[in-house]
């Protein structure tokens, strides 16, 4: 104690301990390490980064990182890393998600369903328009973009389908932001099965 004290007072700096380099490893992704099985109907076209898949739904393209490859072999599609980084590691998993939601997209599809709830709202579809009365005093008419179809049940539920999940998703949104579900009553528009949360009124925890 007493040989610090005079080291210190000295105006000596004390030497900071000596760092030891870490080696970071990167796990292989488990959803990037499944193959993508591709079935019966559907093409894969691909060339270096960019791949092409056409099925009886349509056909997508995409191009991918260079922190990943891809392989077709044995009629599965093969992601793996190209660099053993933290980054090369996220992408894995990433890109493999992609490739398997762009077959499925071409073969089966995806579908999202939503309804509108609240007094007088209804929707309606025709051409490539979607009509909605969500409460405004004009109704809300929305363009149906190429690939997307849209079917209207019962005036308010709306099913949404299309080969690109991208694309699916990004529409779904639109719809939603039209009207979404306000926290005390819970009105407006939500996926089929979404759960709102709501608030009590101003009046919710006053004493009778």
């Amino acid at each position: 104690m007493q040989g610090l004290r005079s080291r210190a007072f000295s105006g000596q700096r004390l030497q900071p301990a000596s760092r030891t380099s870490l080696n970071v490893v990167c796990k292989e992704s488990r959803i990037g390490m499944k193959p993508v099985v591709i079935p019966k109907g559907v093409t894969i076209d691909l060339k270096g980064q960019n791949l092409k898949v056409k099925g009886p739904r349509g056909e997508l393209q995409w191009t991918f990182v260079p922190e990943v490859t891809l392989k077709q072999e044995d009629g599965k599609l093969l992601v793996a890393r190209a660099e053993q980084t933290k980054r090369g590691s996220a992408m894995h998993g990433l890109s493999r998600s992609l490739a398997s939601n762009m077959v499925v997209g071409v073969s089966a599809g995806f579908e999202k369903r939503m309804e509108m709830v609240g007094t007088g709202y209804r929707a309606s579809s025709a051409g490539k328009e979607l009509t909605l009365n969500v409460g405004y005093s004009k109704p809300r008419v929305l363009p149906i973009p190429d690939g997307i179809t849209v079917k209207v049940e019962k005036n308010t539920s709306i099913i949404i389908g299309g080969a690109d999940k991208v694309a699916l998703g990004a529409y779904c949104a639109v719809i939603r932001g039209q009207r979404p579900p306000e926290p005390y009553k819970g009105k407006g528009i939500r996926y089929e099965g979404e759960v709102i949360k709501l608030k009590e009124g101003k009046g919710g925890g006053k004493k009778k």
